[in-house]
C-alpha cells in the first residue's frame, strides 16, 4: 500500500501518518525510491492501534508511545507489562490527599479481597481518594459498599486472563488493548445501566393518571 492507501483504509490523514513516521510511532515502510515507500498489514494494524488508544482510550501520544514500547519489549515480564498499562491509565498525580482512615480502610479492604497489590499502587491511592471525597461530601457510603464492585472486577479480570496470550507481539498488543478499551466499555455499560434503572425507578414512582 502507498501512504494514501493507508490514509483511506484508516481515516487517518496523510499528514498525521507522516507525523507518526517521524516520531517513530509507526515503523518505516519499504523504500521503493528516494521519496516513495510501500506499507503493509503491520502498518495498517499499528495505525488502528494508535487510533484506538487516542480516540477511544483518550490517551496522549506520550502514553501511546509508552504502551507501544511495552508491547514490543518481548523481555518485559507480564506483571511489568500490566504495570506499564496502569502507569499510563493512572498518569496524573492526584492533587488531593486521602485521609489516614480512608487509606487504612482501603488497605484492609484490599487485604480482605486477597489481592496481591503493591503498597504504592496508584489504584490504592485512587480508591482512598474516592472514599475520602464521598465521606467529606456526606455521602452515606461505607467500605462494604465497594464489595460488589470488587466481585465484578474479579470476574472481569479472570475473563480477560483466560484470553491472555503474551507469546507474540500481537498477543501482547491484544492484552494491552483489552485493558485500555474494556475499561471504557465497562464505564459505558455502567452508565447505560444507570440510565435504565433511573428511568425504571421514575416510571414506578410516577403517579397514576387521574381518571377523565
Amino acid at each position: 500500500m502507498r501512504i494514501s492507501d493507508l490514509s483511506r483504509h484508516t481515516g487517518v490523514p496523510v499528514a498525521t501518518i507522516k507525523f507518526y513516521l517521524r516520531e517513530r510511532l509507526l515503523p518505516p515502510g519499504r523504500s521503493t525510491s528516494r521519496n516513495q515507500a510501500v506499507y503493509g498489514e503491520q502498518h495498517l494494524r499499528r495505525l488502528w492501534l494508535i487510533r484506538a488508544f487516542t480516540s477511544i482510550g483518550r490517551l496522549d501520544l506520550s502514553s501511546v508511545r509508552e504502551l507501544l514500547n511495552a508491547i514490543e519489549d518481548r523481555q518485559l515480564p507480564l506483571p511489568n507489562l500490566f504495570e506499564a498499562v496502569n502507569r499510563v491509565l493512572f498518569s496524573e498525580e492526584p492533587a488531593l490527599s486521602a485521609t489516614k482512615k480512608a487509606q487504612a480502610d482501603i488497605d484492609e479492604f484490599i487485604d480482605g479481597q486477597g489481592w496481591l497489590v503493591a503498597d504504592d499502587s496508584r489504584g490504592r491511592t485512587q480508591l482512598a481518594l474516592v472514599v475520602t471525597a464521598l465521606q467529606r461530601l456526606g455521602c452515606a457510603t461505607d467500605i462494604d459498599f465497594f464489595t460488589p464492585y470488587a466481585e465484578a472486577a474479579n470476574e472481569l479480570a479472570r475473563q480477560e486472563l483466560r484470553l491472555l496470550d503474551t507469546g507474540s507481539a500481537a498477543g501482547r498488543a491484544e492484552a494491552v488493548v483489552r485493558t485500555v478499551l474494556l475499561e471504557v466499555a465497562f464505564t459505558a455499560m455502567r452508565r447505560m445501566s444507570q440510565e435504565h434503572q433511573v428511568a425504571a425507578h421514575c416510571h414506578e414512582c410516577a403517579p397514576d393518571p387521574e381518571p377523565s
